[in-house]
């Protein structure tokens, strides 16, 4: 019996001893991750991949390394664009372990390191970024981040996935701003939209009224339909239009009349001679010159005047002015005649009484 035991006991032994030991090397690496065995602290070039790993018991240690994609957000970063606009811009960077023992070996965190290389990218990009690029056109910064992680990043055994610029904050003064210049452009093409339609309708309006001018039924018929539209609207009062075709004719009449009146006032002239073709090529005409034409003078009689007849003088009344003196006046004569002038009586002016004599014609 007591051999029995003593066996038993052994074998109990061994058991806890096997259950130590087996808890002290074996590992469970995930399918996420790799192990990285360091004996005696210095690591094995192998990577132990998921599943059940075996350790020595104190002389192995393992470290396990997350393979996935890793999405870092990168803090804010305020920075002044080329174009001097303070901004404040937030981004996301997308990463993951290629190598599990530079990543480990070569970095002590690497997290925090891409995380720092991401902030100070950003801000250098953002110093040579304008900012409509960092609003409307972000894929070739994107590309320019992307591009800056990548080489630090690499030899840390970390491949970079994309880097994205997730928002731009500007100031508010920068909002209001840009706020005025969108609504200017909005006003600016609502104006030409506006100016295209009015052309395109003047355009069309022309048109038509070239073909009713045409056709005068058309336009009496668009009237009469206006009319009708206009009357549907049951309103007390219809304005209609002066008719167009009576002014013409009122221009023309008055038109015909003036061409008339000038036609009659002015002297008949003769008719142009049509114009004749000239002749090509004919040789030059000598024309002799004209002989002198004598005109004999020509003896004028003259031309005797009879003498105007006299005009017997024509007797004047007195007048008689009440509380005046009467005013009596002399015969008249015509002046031109043979006899004398009368008398012009008392009121004579220079005092002379007879005028001189008429020598006559």
């Amino acid at each position: 019996m007591l051999i029995l035991d003593a066996i038993l006991g052994a074998i109990g032994v061994l058991v806890v001893l096997g259950a130590a030991w087996g808890a002290l090397s074996i590992r469970v690496v995930q399918q996420f991750q790799r192990g990285v065995v360091f004996r005696f602290g210095k690591v094995r070039s192998q990577i132990r991949d998921p599943g059940l790993v075996m350790l020595l018991p104190v002389a192995d240690r393992i470290r396990r390394v997350n393979v996935q994609i890793v999405t870092m957000p990168i803090p804010g970063q305020e920075g002044i664009t080329r174009d001097n606009v303070t901004v404040r811009v937030d981004a996301v960077v997308y990463f993951r372990v290629v190598d599990p023992v530079r990543a480990t070996v070569n970095v002590q965190d690497y997290q925090f390191a891409i995380s720092q290389v991401a902030q100070t990218s950003l801000r250098s990009i953002i110093g040579k970024s304008e900012l409509d690029d960092l609003l409307a056109n972000r894929e070739p910064i994107n590309q320019g981040l992307e591009l800056m992680l990548d080489s630090p990043a690499l030899g840390w055994g970390i491949e970079i996935d994309r880097v994205e610029i997730k928002d731009v904050a500007l100031p508010e003064s920068m909002k209001r701003s840009m706020a005025r210049q969108a609504e200017a452009d909005r006003e600016r093409r609502a104006r030409i939209i506006t100016a295209d339609g009015e052309f395109q309708a003047s355009k069309q309006l022309s048109e038509a009224a070239a073909i009713m001018s045409a056709t005068p039924a058309a336009l009496q018929l668009r009237l009469l339909q206006t009319v009708v539209e206009v009357a549907a609207e049951k309103n007390s009062t219809l304005v209609l239009p002066f008719p167009v075709e009576l002014l013409r004719f009122l221009d023309s009449s008055t038109k015909n009349q003036e061409a008339q009146r000038e036609r009659t006032a002015e002297p008949a002239t003769a008719p142009a001679a049509p114009d004749s073709p000239e002749p090509a090529d004919l040789p030059p005409v000598e024309v002799p010159p004209a002989a002198a034409v004598e005109v004999p003078p020509v003896e004028v009689p003259p031309v005797q005047v009879p003498p105007v007849p006299s005009v017997p003088p024509v007797p004047v009344a007195s007048v008689e002015v009440p509380g005046q003196e009467a005013l009596e006046f002399g015969a008249l004569t015509v002046p031109g005649s043979n006899g004398h002038r009368p008398a012009r009586g008392p009121g004579a002016p220079n005092g002379s009484g007879a005028a001189g004599p008429d020598t006559g014609r």
